[in-house]
């Protein structure tokens, strides 16, 4: 089956053609600008392509209630010139092929189950921190929604004694985007993150709100498998610390090999790598094909 992907990024349209084994055939990249400027051009590379379906990952939020009348329609995004778009309904109309959609993150995290790092998880959780904080989450292979899809990356967690930083989120202030995201770095330490490898200081911090918002999700969704990504964890001694943040912060409250032995093997990088969105949205377009079948 040949599936087109979509990323949908706020700088960036990553668009790849694949197949249902995540096999990516060509990809391509477009700059996001305004829906007028960028649709066509995303339409047309795909209508050249012949595909079956089209799976799209995109920025939010956006309303994946299928029920709704306003599915499909991206909300109180930053990227003001999208609010009120019907991305899905742009590319259902125009390629007449089946569309599934989701967030990006919980298409990251559809790819890592299906293909990458969480194949054996129940219960698998994919966070990216770098300009937001995103998450998103499996279960049983499928990406979880409720009342809306999940926005975790706002959190409310307990401010560090040694931080009197505000917070960057123009709706909480210092939740767990507004005090841990790459903005919140460059703010208050007045540098990009990339130029503070050095500072032990904005690591430990760093780890410190990481680690907090982990052992929240730990707590209350008991996954079998946490993958974190983004920019922000491109810092390789991050992991370590978050990993040891973790079991202090339990305190050996959770009886398990995993978090008390193993858990280098549990709070992990992901597997697909920058792949695992647009490997994720080809998994999309699949399902919503076998879906319509």
């Amino acid at each position: 089956m040949i599936i087109g992907g979509l990323e949908a990024g706020g700088t960036k349209m990553v668009c790849a053609i694949g197949n249902e084994k995540g096999e990516l055939i060509k990809r391509v990249a477009f700059k996001t600008r305004t829906p007028k400027e960028t649709i066509p051009e995303l339409i047309n590379f795909y209508k050249n392509e012949n595909i079956e379906a089209l799976g799209i990952g995109s920025f939010g939020p956006i309303d994946l209630d299928e029920k709704s009348k306003t599915f499909g329609v991206i909300g109180n995004s930053p990227k003001v010139d999208w609010v009120g778009f019907n991305i899905y309904k742009a590319f259902k109309e125009s390629l007449l092929v089946e569309v599934g959609i989701d967030t990006d993150v919980n298409g990251a995290a559809l790819g890592e189950v299906t293909w990458g790092a969480a194949k054996d998880a129940k219960i698998a959780i994919y966070i990216t921190i770098g300009t937001g904080i995103g998450v998103g989450v499996c279960v049983d292979k499928k990406p979880l929604h409720g009342l809306t899809h999940l926005e975790a990356g706002h959190i409310i967690i307990r401010k560090d004694k040694r931080d009197d930083f505000e917070g960057v989120c123009p709706y909480h202030g210092d939740c767990f985007e507004g005090l841990a995201s790459g903005p919140a770095i460059e703010k208050r330490w007045k540098d990009k993150a990339y130029n503070l490898s050095n500072n032990n200081k904005v690591w430990d911090l760093q780890a410190e709100y990481i680690s907090q918002a982990l052992v929240n999700y730990i707590l209350t969704l008991s996954p079998n498998k946490i993958i974190l990504w983004g920019g922000v964890m491109h810092q390789n001694q991050l992991f370590d610390l978050i990993r040891q943040k973790v079991q202090k912060h339990l305190n050996s409250y959770i009886k398990n090999d995993y978090i008390e032995n193993n858990i280098e093997k549990y709070i992990i990088a992901p597997m697909l790598g920058d792949d695992a969105g647009i490997k994720g949205a080809l998994r999309l377009g699949y399902l919503a094909k076998k879906q319509a079948i």
